[in-house]
């Protein structure tokens, strides 16, 4: 299972939102590339960094740092938000970007996900942000009128080898994942889950291990001292290989 310390970026800064509102912002650090560096020596391989900026509105506002962190640290970089089109694709793996998360373009862009998909295959994953069935869109801001269930059948059909699952009303709560719902999602679409939202401790990593996640991403846990990424790093990535 690999672990994925989260930065989320608004306006250049590393922030985290509470479940999703922009209104509800901590700024964690003013220096992206500071923070990734500090994975980094933690010992992290990969690290999931999210465009609040563009996953709402739209764009590449934060392309450049997204640049500056592939540049100074040479980790893997897992990043959604915003990317709607080949352009924006193909600009994300020309600053660094190794796997690209699509989430609200797999609603709203089908054509644009298949093709994506057919080229470019195992660096594609699918951001599924969802409250309860319903799938959200544009950072969460608005619905996406498909349930999960009926999503992921598509993206199946489509090629899809990797999801990014995450249960909004769990983000950045510290509440603990929803592990019943990963854990069908697990079963049904026999696709790599990532799980996300909602981690708090450790032995949420532990759980997240035992119903078969690929991965779990790591955030406000992190960020508050509630996890050692060091450790959990050597207990649950390094160990498992």
């Amino acid at each position: 299972m690999i672990l994925y310390p989260a930065i989320d970026l608004l306006n250049g800064q590393v922030v985290r939102l509470l479940k999703g509102d922009y209104d509800q912002v901590t700024v964690y650090d003013e220096d992206p590339v500071h923070a990734a560096r500090v994975m980094q020596e933690a010992g992290a391989s990969w690290l999931h960094i999210v465009d609040l900026n563009a996953a709402k509105a739209g764009g590449q506002t934060n392309l450049a740092v997204i640049a500056k962190i592939a540049a100074a640290t040479g980790l893997r970089i897992q990043n959604g938000g915003g990317i709607r089109s080949l352009e924006a694709l193909e600009a994300r793996f020309a600053a660094g970007v190794t796997r690209a998360v699509l989430g609200t373009a797999a609603i709203e862009e089908p054509e644009f996900v298949a093709e994506a998909l057919r080229r470019y295959g195992d660096r594609i994953a699918i951001g599924l942000d969802c409250l309860g069935q319903e799938v959200r869109i544009h950072g969460w801001t608005r619905g996406g009128k498909k349930t999960r269930d009926e999503l992921v059948l598509e993206l199946k059909e489509l090629g899809a080898k990797t999801l990014i699952y995450t249960d909004i009303s769990r983000d950045g709560a510290l509440a603990g994942p929803s592990f019943d719902s990963t854990e069908e999602l697990i079963r049904t679409s026999g696709l790599d889950v990532i799980l996300s939202g909602g981690v708090h401790a450790e032995s949420d990593l532990q759980r997240a291990r035992e119903i078969g996640a690929s991965g779990a991403i790591i955030g406000r846990a992190y960020y508050e001292g509630k996890i050692d990424l060091a450790s959990c790093i050597t207990k649950y990535e390094r160990e498992s290989v």
